[in-house]
């Protein structure tokens, strides 16, 4: 393990009856997949499904952003999950969507939540089929809610403040508008001041987390100052996730721009964009 919130496939398979499994698996609309559809083809044996466009604020009128702390608990319970449960979290993928369900419950205060390196790809150990095993709903009971996210006002300020700085997650091409954003009608570019740090790049080959040594470097190289205040960003929310999590790896607290680019780029906000 790389820390106590990234464990191995070979250590969930020796864990598998002391831990309860999510699959957080989310895709893009321009993957032409389903997530729902490849979890009842195939699972870790145990997993429960964990959907973040329907554990999601239905208010926003953005997909999957973070709901109220107590609706994060009320899914958690009933997942078999309370207080002292040691929680590890997958998606299909490898490594995109499985961030954002280890932000959520860690926005409510859960210290015992990892992220399986990897993903379901890396898993080796045989596959079960059909929906989510019956469990036995818990009441999560206490909860602490944590500051995790930030809203659209708070980045503004903070792009005036030259003790934050914006990181965004999503490619170089989005980010300087020469490749379309998934969401139809958004425009291209990035926010002023923003640093441009591809999730990828703290992915290895086969999409696990690369040594903590080569991450920090990945910050180093892009001259993020970690005395500073962090916010990540990405297109809405997901891949952001994964550089928070990473700057956790090192000790380094951030938060994420819930409504990300999805939210910034609407064309009747009007809010500043950049594309050199």
């Amino acid at each position: 393990m790389k820390s106590e919130s990234l464990v191995s496939a070979q250590w969930l398979q020796q864990h598998l009856d002391d831990v309860v499994v999510l699959d957080g698996s989310y895709y893009l609309s321009t993957m032409g997949k389903d997530a729902d559809a490849e979890f009842i083809d195939g699972h870790i044996p145990g997993a429960q499904r964990w959907d973040i466009d329907q554990i999601a604020d239905k208010t926003s009128g953005l997909k999957h952003m973070m709901p109220a702390a107590s609706v994060i608990a009320k899914a958690a319970g009933e997942r078999g999950i309370d207080q002292s449960t040691r929680v590890v979290v997958y998606d299909q993928l490898g490594m995109f969507s499985a961030a954002r369900v280890w932000l959520a419950l860690k926005s409510i205060g859960h210290q015992q939540v990892a992220l399986l390196d990897g993903g379901l790809p890396a898993w080796r150990g045989k596959l079960a089929k059909g929906v989510s095993t019956t469990v036995s709903p818990l009441v999560y009971g206490s909860f602490k809610p944590q500051i995790t996210t930030v809203q659209r006002a708070q980045v503004l300020a903070a792009l005036d403040d030259n003790n934050t700085c914006v990181l965004d997650a999503r490619s170089a091409d989005r980010f300087y508008g020469r490749a379309p954003e998934p969401v139809a009608g958004l425009k291209g570019g990035h926010m002023p001041g923003a640093l441009n740090i591809p999730f990828n790049l703290l992915l290895d080959e086969n999409n696990k987390f690369k040594s903590l040594e080569q991450i920090r470097s990945v910050f180093d190289e892009h001259q993020v100052d970690f005395g500073r205040g962090i916010i990540t960003t990405c297109g809405s929310g997901v891949t952001a996730s994964i550089i928070t999590f990473a700057l956790s790896l090192l000790g380094v607290e951030s938060v994420v721009y819930d409504g990300s680019w999805s939210e910034w780029a609407k064309p009747e906000l009007e809010m500043p964009v950049v594309l050199s």
